[in-house]
């Protein structure tokens, strides 16, 4: 039996994500894919076939030095948000492309959100910020008992 290989697992895992998520003309699919040294990133109407708006960090004019890091997946996020919504884009559907949510495509996705896409999704870090600090204060009491 042959092994498979990471970039053969990713694949089957993007096929697998793809099931269930559809890009629409309402809410478009942002697909996020990452390579070595760059990252690239597609507003894709499924039904219709189109990309409405791409940004990558081979682009000259987007000011990258190196793509492989955050800050340049920062970028991209900020650019492809900025032309989704001139596209007329406000909401899309995240296809993470069988990478994990970590790292670039994490700082993609939420260099995005923070441009004005989904502005209608909250994100949770408050909320467990504050469970953090309600067991701090907790173990304070029983300390103080």
């Amino acid at each position: 039996m042959a092994q498979k290989n990471r970039a053969d697992i990713r694949r089957g895992v993007h096929t697998r994500i793809r099931k269930k998520i559809r890009g629409t003309s309402d809410r478009p699919r942002l697909a996020v894919y990452r390579s070595l040294n760059h990252i690239y990133a597609q507003v894709i109407d499924d039904d219709n076939g189109k990309t409405i708006a791409s940004a990558s960090t081979t682009e000259k004019g987007l000011g990258v030095t190196a793509g492989g890091n955050v800050a340049a997946a920062e970028k991209v996020g900020k650019t492809i948000a900025e032309r989704a919504i001139a596209a007329g884009v406000s909401s899309v559907v995240f296809d993470r492309g069988g990478y994990l949510y970590h790292g670039r495509v994490k700082a993609l996705i939420d260099a995005s959100r923070a441009a004005g896409l989904n502005k209608h999704e909250v994100v949770n870090e408050s909320k467990a910020e504050g469970s953090e600090s309600a067991g701090a204060s907790e173990a304070q009491t029983d300390s103080q008992e």
